[in-house]
């Protein structure tokens, strides 16, 4: 298993970024949703609400990865 210059396997690295950019992007998709609102374009808000939807189950599922290769018991808060 490769390990890169953050002391993390390869994999594990790949997990947390992509669950990083996920929660990241689902945090600005907020702002999306509100605009397309204040303009009255409920079909764009309804489509930046899906594409948030999709990023917020993208990070749950890097979250129960990433639990299952620690074999951590406590999934944290995210979780509750």
């Amino acid at each position: 298993m490769a390990t890169g210059e953050t002391g993390f396997d390869d994999v594990s690295y790949d997990l947390v970024s992509v669950q990083y950019h996920s929660l990241k992007a689902g945090h600005d998709y907020g702002q999306y949703v509100r605009d397309a609102k204040n303009a009255g374009r409920d079909d764009i808000a309804s489509f930046f609400e899906q594409v948030m939807a999709e990023d917020s189950d993208r990070a749950r599922r890097c979250h129960e990865f990433l639990k299952d290769m620690t074999g951590a018991a406590d999934a944290g808060p995210a979780m509750s």
